[in-house]
């Protein structure tokens, strides 16, 4: 069976409008993955790519935007970038999990810490709750950063403080 791949844009401003998107309108089918793309053109947004084993309806994208969608599954079928957000096994990932634990549960094949060194198999990671993996040299990789307590945590934060939000 081969694997469908297609792309959406509706011009989303963030990552959080195209993940709320997708939780409110994509179909549920096993083997899914949906991700999102940051795209410059036509102007600067998120688009959406979507990987199934069956072809899914999606809507359609405006002719504008029409290019943005096309790259977007382009990169997420050649799996050269895209930030994962529906995929198998994400709804395992809670609570605190070794990297093998990570690995066995999910469709993620490497797991990093910032900077490219891979994670032992027993460094353990606190989710949060929130893994968004990415495409990177055909491989879905998880990136990670040091936390407290020798352990580590995934590198995208749940609810990320804009850059200059004090000012």
């Amino acid at each position: 069976m081969s694997t469908v791949h297609l792309g959406l844009s509706l011009g989303h401003a963030t990552d959080a409008e195209a993940e709320h998107w997708l939780a409110t309108h994509l179909p549920a089918v096993p083997g899914l993955v949906a991700c999102t793309h940051n795209v410059p053109a036509p102007h600067p947004h998120v688009a959406l790519s979507v990987a199934a084993p069956e072809r899914v309806v999606l809507p359609g994208t405006d002719p504008g935007l029409r290019a943005a969608a096309d790259e977007a599954a382009a990169r997420h079928r050649d799996r050269v970038s895209g930030r994962a957000v529906v995929f198998p096994g994400v709804e395992s990932l809670t609570g605190a999990l070794t990297a093998a634990d990570i690995l066995d549960r999910s469709a993620i094949e490497r797991v990093t810490v910032l900077g490219g060194t891979d994670a032992g198999p027993d460094a353990l990671i606190e989710t949060r709750d929130f893994v968004r993996p990415l495409f990177r040299a055909g491989k879905l990789e998880l990136v990670l950063v040091p936390v407290v307590g020798g352990r580590f945590a995934p590198f995208e934060v749940p609810n990320p403080t804009p850059c200059c939000a004090d000012h």
